[in-house]
């Protein structure tokens, strides 16, 4: 029997990252759904599946509409990205049959929001990726390892040669 460490990379990649990352979806869609007035959700199941409708959208389409909008959004400073979040979750309420949102005033209030709630929800796994809180020997390079002097452990110093100098 074979035991292997995942780095945490690894950790939040794959089936289990997208696992991860559709839950706290998921419960970012539901509290912003709560939030706001002109947002509903009719379920549990709408709102995981509207969370993997946004997040399909946010691969694929959103960087098409980023390319295609760029001259605005570098004119606007990066604000016209906030216009093109609230296009998704409109796209998204026109995909998903119960997840109803009221207008594009509502689509960029829960695009906020859902961005917020998302990043709150997010910073537990931010915190256990920080490398204090990793393995240590998952970082043991033998080529950078120093003594207190600063030298390598395989540097080796002669003061009495000359020709080194």
């Amino acid at each position: 029997m074979k035991i292997t460490l995942r780095s945490p990379q690894e950790l939040y990649s794959g089936r289990f990252g997208f696992l991860a990352q559709t839950v706290v979806m998921t419960l970012a869609t539901i509290l912003a759904a709560y939030v706001l007035p002109g947002v509903n959700i009719d379920s549990v199941g709408t709102a995981i599946l509207t969370a993997i409708v946004i997040a399909l959208l946010n691969s694929f389409i959103r960087p098409i509409l980023i390319v295609i909008t760029l001259p605005f959004t570098i004119f606007s400073m990066g604000l016209f990205l906030l216009i093109i979040n609230a296009v998704i979750i409109l796209l998204a309420s026109g995909l998903v049959s119960s997840f109803h949102v009221n207008g594009f005033w509502s689509a960029l209030l829960f695009s906020l929001l859902l961005t917020l709630f998302d990043y709150l929800l997010e910073i537990p796994n931010r915190l256990m990726r920080r490398p204090e809180y990793q393995h240590p020997e998952s970082h043991h390079d033998p080529h950078t390892d120093t003594d207190e002097e600063g030298f390598s452990s395989y540097e080796i110093i002669d003061d009495n040669n000359p020709d080194k100098q």
